[in-house]
């Protein structure tokens, strides 16, 4: 519901704004749920990623924003979904894959499990959703919101940002979790 309500406010602001420009939504499966694997620049992305995105997303993020109990409860309303990042998280897991094979849900994750312009340090997580559900794989490669949100900065800057998307094809029944991740970050990097 709040997502419902939100969702057009912000894109608004975002064209607003941002100028934001999305390119390749014809990739997004239209009959069933994928993986959304994208680059991670600033704390914008997971909104860019909703407003870029024509379904709604659900997102696999860092526990440590769930610690202020008004902010976890909106981020958890929104569709976020905490994950401890020091140690393998089966209920996080879980989760993941109930929201994927059960509620036929798309699951967002950012492969390098922090902001970075570093594409060779990531986590298997993609990987891992991938090879347990078969599900596609859609890269979006976020530019500009580096620029708009830097990583210390308090204020917001008006700018362009752009998201680009595309299918990831090239996966094989024998990569491994890490094969599989590595192939969409090199997605992800050549978008």
């Amino acid at each position: 519901m709040l997502y419902k309500l939100l969702r057009p406010l912000v894109v608004l602001l975002f064209k607003l704004l941002f100028r934001i420009e999305i390119k390749g939504k014809e990739n997004f499966p239209k009959e069933q749920p994928f993986i959304l694997a994208s680059n991670h620049l600033s704390n914008l992305d997971p909104i860019v990623l909703g407003v870029a995105c024509p379904y709604r997303l659900y997102f696999i993020a860092k526990e440590e924003l769930f610690q202020e109990k008004i902010f976890a409860f909106f981020l958890k309303k929104l569709g976020a979904i905490p994950l401890k990042r020091k140690k393998i998280d089966l209920r996080t897991i879980k989760k993941g894959l109930f929201l994927l094979k059960k509620e036929k849900k798309p699951l967002a994750i950012f492969p390098q499990g922090r902001r970075s312009l570093d594409y060779e340090r990531f986590l298997p997580g993609v990987g891992f959703f991938y090879k347990k559900t078969s599900f596609p794989i859609v890269a979006a490669k976020i530019y500009g919101t580096e620029e708009v949100l830097p990583k210390e900065a308090k204020f917001i800057k008006l700018g362009k940002i752009k998201v680009i998307f595309d299918r990831v094809q090239n996966i094989n029944k024998e990569d491994d979790y890490r094969e599989i991740t590595f192939k969409v970050l090199e997605k992800i990097k050549n978008l």
